[in-house]
C-alpha cells in the first residue's frame, strides 16, 4: 500500500512502508509481556526446583547426622557407665548414676528455658504504632 505524504519543502513523498495499527501494536506487546511473564515464572519454577532438591537433601543430611548424635550419646551414657563401675559399684547403680545425672542436666535446660520464655514481651512499639495508623486512616 502506498502513502502519499507532503514533506515540508513542498514536492510530494510516497511511503511504501506499512505502518501497523494502535490495535496491532497493543496486541504485540500484550503478547510479547505475557511471553515474558511465561519466562520469568519457568525460570523461577526451575531455580525452586533446584533449591527443594538441594534443601531436601540438606535436610536429609541433618536428620542423619542427629540419629548419629543420639547413638553418639547412647553409647557414651554405655561407657560412662561401665566406667563408674570399674570404681568397683554394682553396674546397675552406675548406669543409675548417668540416669541421675542426665535428669538433672533435663531440669536445668527446663529451668533456663522456663526464664528465658518469661522474659518474652509483646511488641508493644509495633503494636502501638499499628494503632495509630488504624487510627489516622480512620479520621480519613
Amino acid at each position: 500500500m502506498a502513502i502519499e505524504a507532503q514533506p515540508t519543502s513542498g514536492t510530494p513523498a510516497t511511503v511504501t512502508a506499512e505502518e501497523p495499527t494502535i490495535g496491532r501494536l497493543v496486541a504485540d506487546a500484550s503478547r510479547d509481556v505475557s511471553s515474558l511473564i511465561q519466562n520469568e515464572i519457568a525460570l523461577a519454577k526451575s531455580e525452586l526446583k533446584v533449591s527443594v532438591k538441594n534443601g531436601g537433601a540438606g535436610a536429609g543430611l541433618f536428620a542423619g547426622a542427629g540419629f548419629l548424635a543420639v547413638l553418639a550419646i547412647i553409647m557414651l551414657s554405655v561407657a560412662f557407665a561401665y566406667f563408674l563401675h570399674m570404681t568397683g559399684l554394682h553396674l546397675a547403680w552406675c548406669f543409675l548414676i548417668v540416669f541421675g545425672a542426665y535428669v538433672l542436666i533435663a531440669g536445668l535446660l527446663a529451668y533456663v528455658g522456663v526464664r528465658k520464655v518469661k522474659k518474652v514481651r509483646a511488641p508493644e512499639r509495633a503494636i502501638r504504632q499499628a494503632q495509630e495508623t488504624k487510627t489516622l486512616l480512620k479520621r480519613n
